[in-house]
């Protein structure tokens, strides 16, 4: 008999993947025929009616790694950090470089030490109490990269703009996205052409248009989420396996799209930032600035080109919102050209859509 052939690993999967010939129905650059995908995801996301939304991406880049002298970065670090250093690897990679949750990091690096920072901070706050028939409000700054003349046309950043999302606490009623003047209906299945109030009722029965994921998720379904590190870093990559770019990015984007437009329970932003640490390929940026204009310490990922990062108060260690930018020249984007960037406001929990202030207890 002859031998049993061995199955090939994802690295060699993937270098065959890119030896391969694109096909003719996919003649778009890879990266941004994801940017499509992602536009089209979002909006079922966010709207049943389709054609009512605007397309916008999901966020999956970062800023610009700001030239700051290696002793003064150090010391920005330390600051952020408690003190804790890790000499050989100031702003570089992670030393585990395999994909996967089971890769690891033989060190400290600043990068993980600054994550369990921010997890000690977010485990510290008291759990709100939240009622099935309220809602999480996120109101932020964001601007995108667009494409005005179809899917083969330059991209560019479009305007600055605030945006205000209410998302039912279960997912058993209707919410309300603000956003480019127009009120639109969003996270249960109203309907075409359905109204919602800012009580939210709807001119129908409302029933839950999806069971709740990590890539859609509500308040009660991360309630649920493991506060394990380990296991909540499996389930992100176990969930989102064959999704996006690469399991690592994926899982990175996963953490973060969950960090920007959701509110989680203490126990499981702690658990968020402790998975991240595990991700190969992390870094600090030691100044990062958000949409408001907000300067702050980044954690980031290179994915293709382009930097994600994840701004954070060099204080308090509040989230801040994101920023994404191209650190060298590639088909679907110049050196520079900043990708998205966003900024958090104002965050609570509501008693009905269009409320922008928590009921006093």
């Amino acid at each position: 008999m002859s031998p049993k052939p061995q199955r090939p690993t994802q690295a060699e999967r993937e270098e065959m993947a890119r030896l391969l010939p694109v096909p003719a129905e996919r003649d778009l650059p890879g990266r941004r025929h994801q940017l499509l995908k992602d536009h089209l995801v979002r909006e079922i996301r966010h709207n049943t009616d389709a054609a009512t939304a605007r397309p916008r991406t999901r966020y999956r880049r970062r800023l610009a790694f700001m030239a700051i002298p290696l002793a003064a970065g150090a010391m920005a670090l330390a600051l952020a950090t408690g003190g804790v250093l890790d000499q050989h690897s100031t702003a570089g990679p992670g030393s585990a470089m395999a994909s996967g949750p089971s890769a690891r990091g033989t060190s400290a690096t600043p990068a993980a030490v600054l994550l369990d920072r921010i997890a000690t901070v977010a485990a510290a706050k008291p759990a709100p109490a939240v009622r099935d028939d309220q809602y999480v409000y996120i109101a932020s700054t964001i601007a995108f990269s667009i494409q005005d003349d179809g899917p083969t046309s330059p991209m560019r950043l479009d305007k600055l703009h605030k945006r205000q999302v209410w998302l039912s606490v279960d997912g058993s009623r209707p919410g309300l996205l603000r956003e480019h003047g127009q009120s639109i209906p969003v996270g249960t299945d109203t309907g075409e052409g359905a109204v919602v109030s800012e009580g939210g009722a709807s001119a129908k029965p409302v029933t839950p248009d999806h069971t709740p994921t990590l890539n859609n998720p509500t308040y009660r379904y991360l309630e649920s989420l493991p506060t394990n590190p380990d296991t909540l870093l499996k389930k992100i990559y176990d969930e989102t396996k064959g999704a996006g770019p690469g399991p690592d990015q994926e899982a990175f984007v996963t953490i973060g799209d969950l960090l920007r437009e959701q509110l989680a329970p203490p126990k499981i932003s702690a658990a968020l930032y402790k998975a991240a640490a595990k991700i190969p390929g992390i870094t600090v940026v030691n100044d990062a600035v958000d949409a408001a204009g907000r300067h702050g310490i980044a954690i980031a990922r290179v994915h293709e080109g382009e930097r994600t990062e994840w701004i954070f108060d060099k204080h308090t260690l509040e989230f801040l919102g994101e920023r994404s930018v191209m650190i060298k020249d590639t088909p679907w984007g110049k050196k520079g050209q900043i990708n998205a960037t966003t900024a958090v406001l104002s965050r609570s929990v509501t008693d009905k859509p269009g409320q922008t202030h928590s009921r006093a207890s």
